[in-house]
């Protein structure tokens, strides 16, 4: 389809309002779902970040558990 002027390609034969704002809003839609994906992204690997820091402190208590049990049974196996 050929348009005689660049206004009459945005008029598109009287139907430019409903083609242009359906375009804008598809635009928009899309651009609101790209950010709300990558802040949705860095969120959950806060959240992964944190839950990981939370396992690495737990771990590290039950090692310090285990090594005060050791030494503990080996203090009763000497005395």
């Amino acid at each position: 389809m050929q348009f005689e002027s660049f206004s009459a390609f945005l008029a598109m034969g009287g139907y430019g309002f409903y083609v242009w704002l359906s375009y804008g809003v598809s635009a928009l839609l899309l651009a609101i779902l790209y950010f709300s994906s990558i802040a949705n992204n860095k969120a959950i690997k806060q959240q992964i970040k944190q839950k990981q820091k939370r396992e690495d402190k737990l771990r590290q208590a039950a090692q310090q558990q285990q090594q005060l049990q050791q030494e503990h049974e080996n203090n009763e196996v000497v005395s």
